[in-house]
């Protein structure tokens, strides 16, 4: 087997789906945005929800990874983890992150970025108590997130433990060490494909009470 990958010079797409024009998009890129995921939902398309999330620690080295969105209001941008994941550690040192959604089928993609705040605790647990009971067993046992564990088997071997321990439990309660984060956007970019890669980038920024729309360049 060849250890040498293939030249990736020649891989491209021809955009063709679609076009992104000013007098076109809503004035408030939250609305917009709405209007692009409930299109991308409409399309069942596999797991829209799901976001790159960017984080910078205080030495300004950056992380990223796949999340799950949960929330989207006027107010901000909602997911969830624990407080003491990388993700945790970033915000808690540099509160401010971005947030990517890609929907290749639709040859969109959207970037939010802004300020980050934890959400209520009555806001976090509320959601907790809506997890299938796994998932919420799974919370207590993965901490620290992101830690060594020895091996799959001891990862198991907790939650079935936790799992007996808690059988006769009927509601579980959040554990102190997660929940919620809400982006509270300052800008947004609304990329559309096009052909010959003159993409339709539209972007909006908070700036003196207002936001304002301008196009990029591709």
């Amino acid at each position: 087997m060849s250890d040498m990958i293939q030249d990736l010079s020649e891989l491209r797409l021809s955009y063709q789906k679609g076009e992104l024009h000013e007098a076109h998009v809503d004035v408030h890129p939250h609305m917009q945005f709405l209007q692009w995921f409930n299109q991308a939902l409409e399309a069942q398309l596999h797991e829209p929800y799901a976001m790159s999330l960017a984080t910078a620690d205080a030495q300004g080295r950056p992380h990223v990874r796949t999340v799950l969105l949960r929330g989207a209001t006027e107010s901000g941008y909602d997911f969830y983890t624990n407080y003491d994941s990388q993700k945790g550690l970033d915000l808690a040192a540099n509160p401010y992150a971005e947030m990517l959604f890609y929907w290749p089928e639709l040859e969109r993609q959207i970037r939010v970025h802004g300020r980050v705040e934890k959400i209520s605790a009555s806001e976090s647990t509320a959601y907790y108590l809506k997890r299938p009971r796994d998932s919420q067993i799974a919370a207590h046992i993965s901490t620290p997130q992101s830690g060594v564990i020895a091996s799959r088997s001891l990862l198991q071997q907790r939650f079935e433990d936790l799992s007996q321990d808690l059988e006769q439990h009927t509601e579980l309660s959040k554990p102190e060490f997660w929940g919620g984060y809400r982006v509270i956007p300052t800008e947004y970019e609304f990329w559309q494909g096009r052909p010959n890669r003159l993409h339709d980038r539209l972007n909006y920024v908070w700036l003196d009470g207002v936001w304002q729309l301008q196009r990029l360049m591709p």
